[in-house]
């Protein structure tokens, strides 16, 4: 009732009293009191005996665009809530939703490479894949052989990666919307390489939860953020590569015989080209992620380089402790 008189309080305001409608309307009001006739003959048309019609009483009167304007400000407010909810609702649907595509991608590819693995890779020389292990393990001693000098550059680097990527998938790696953790994944990594790896890019789903301050001051990400371990890692690199390119031709070709014979140098190369061809994409996330795409964009080329390209990124790359934005400060109630 409150709202139709208020609506009919909004109606009467803009008719002036000098008008010709106005005077209309207070002889006609004035007749139906005194006739009792002309009283029932517009009782089904007068608004004051129903004052849920509001169109009969606006519409004489008002001018166009005054109906919206004076409507119950109650049923203006569910609406606006009305819509508001399922605008909200559109929205919360839209976050919900996620693209699978490229997950199952690298799950198909991930499957086809277990298998290549286990059943199409060569293996034509398995005692002598043992004896490699084994002198690359330094569980044989010196018996005069003499290793392959790209086979021995290649294992180090292979142990060179897992800590590169470690320290690019942690903190910004890391998925906020499933309760995976990177860890386990990248611990296996030493032993598995990117077939260990795979799995969790499949499982990954962005954006990274916010860092603590006080986890940056721990284990493992004191040690993964720090200048000197990222100097280590690239120094080792720099190292190695020389070391393999200064190998012969002879020696060369004598590992590409290797890898056409052998299952465990065979699986060891493929790993090595994986890993360096997934390695740009974690450094643009890591980029992204600290808000130094604009500063490093040049680092993304060279991140094609394996091993160097990555190392030389998390040489240059911002801490997070220098990034307010990416860290979420601890506080105490």
């Amino acid at each position: 009732m409150s709202a139709s008189i208020n609506l009919i309080c909004c109606s009467f305001s803009y008719v002036p009293q000098n008008s010709s409608k106005f005077k209309t309307l207070i002889r006609a009001r004035n007749l139906s009191q005194q006739s009792p006739v002309l009283s029932k003959r517009t009782s089904n048309s007068s608004v004051f005996l129903k004052p849920n019609n509001r169109i009969a009483l606006v519409s004489p009167f008002q001018q166009k665009g005054v109906l919206k304007i004076c409507q119950s400000s109650l049923n203006t407010q569910n609406s606006e809530e009305e819509a508001g909810q399922d605008k909200g609702l559109s929205v919360d649907n839209g976050k919900e939703g996620r693209d699978w595509t490229t997950s199952i991608l690298l799950f198909v590819l991930w499957g086809a490479l277990m298998y290549y693995v286990f059943n199409l890779s060569p293996n034509q020389t398995p005692s002598r894949d043992m004896y490699f292990l084994k002198k690359l393990l330094n569980l044989k001693g010196d018996d005069g052989f003499r290793m392959n000098e790209v086979l021995v550059s290649k294992w180090y680097i292979m142990g060179l990666w897992p800590l590169v990527y470690s320290m690019l998938l942690l903190p910004t790696g890391r998925s906020s919307k499933n309760n995976i953790p990177a860890w386990p994944f990248l611990v296996l990594s030493f032993f598995g390489g990117v077939y260990a790896l795979l799995p969790y890019f499949v499982l990954w789903s962005p954006p990274p939860p916010p860092v603590d301050e006080n986890e940056l001051e721990k284990w493992p990400l004191n040690f993964l953020e720090s200048k000197l371990t990222a100097g280590m890692a690239l120094a080792a690199g720099i190292g190695l590569i020389i070391y393999a390119g200064l190998a012969n031709a002879d020696i060369w070709r004598e590992f590409f015989q290797y890898f056409r014979e052998s299952k465990f140098i065979h699986i060891m190369s493929l790993d090595f080209t994986l890993l360096s061809a997934f390695a740009p994409f974690w450094v643009y996330n890591d980029m992204t992620a600290r808000k130094w795409y604009d500063k490093g964009f040049w680092l993304l080329p060279l991140s094609l380089v394996p091993i160097l390209g990555p190392a030389l990124y998390l040489v240059l790359r911002p801490s997070l402790s220098d990034l307010p934005v990416t860290v979420s400060k601890t506080t105490s109630e």
